[in-house]
């Protein structure tokens, strides 16, 4: 719970504007993301650079202190960090779909249970499972994994939007209540595509 609350902490640090460009593309990738799989794979490739970026930016301001000091490198670094892992997520559409799966299980055993590192080997054993069941059925996955990013990634932008609502008691909520809407979404208006 403390994990939740911290994170509906750090929502508040999004100017509102982001706050719709992020709601947007949470929004087109949580409906679309099965039809829009190139574009999707990129955004999603994208946070997840951005916010490895973010979190190893404390170790690069401590090596290197002329980039602690300079606030264009603490914009430019994570923004390169997520196009590097974005281009890179663009290109290759199994290791890609393997990869958002292995990512969102590990992102979500870091942010509830914690870094412990039998914690984390639990985490990583369902992860290279759940890429495994990916890869092997990549429709559905591309529509689980797209749904779940996009529900996501709206959560984070409505309850910055809308600070009434309490953070800690409606993020995982809303987190599968859109990505349920957005996967039923999908697989019905994707009966037919390839």
């Amino acid at each position: 719970m403390d994990k939740i609350k911290e994170i509906a902490n750090r929502i508040g640090g999004m100017e509102i504007y982001e706050s719709l460009i992020v709601a947007a593309i949470g929004l087109a990738v949580l409906l679309f993301g099965y039809r829009i799989k190139k574009v999707a794979f990129f955004i999603i490739w994208f946070l997840i650079g951005y916010n490895l970026m973010l979190l190893l930016m404390p170790l690069i301001n401590g090596a290197v202190p002329q980039i602690a000091t300079d606030h264009l490198w603490q914009i430019l670094l994570p923004i390169a960090g997520g196009l590097l892992l974005a281009l890179c997520g663009f290109s290759i559409e199994k290791l890609c779909v393997a990869g958002i799966c292995f990512f969102l299980v590990m992102l979500i055993t870091v942010q509830y249970f914690g870094t412990d590192i039998l914690t984390l080997a639990i985490g990583a054993i369902i992860g290279v499972v759940a890429a495994a069941a990916a890869t092997a059925m990549i429709k559905p996955a591309i529509i689980i994994a797209t749904s779940i990013a996009g529900a996501w990634a709206l959560t984070l932008a409505l309850l910055n939007i809308f600070p009434v609502i309490d953070g800690a008691v409606f993020f995982l909520p809303f987190i599968a209540a859109f990505a349920l809407l957005g996967a039923i979404f999908q697989f019905a208006t994707t009966k037919h595509c390839d």
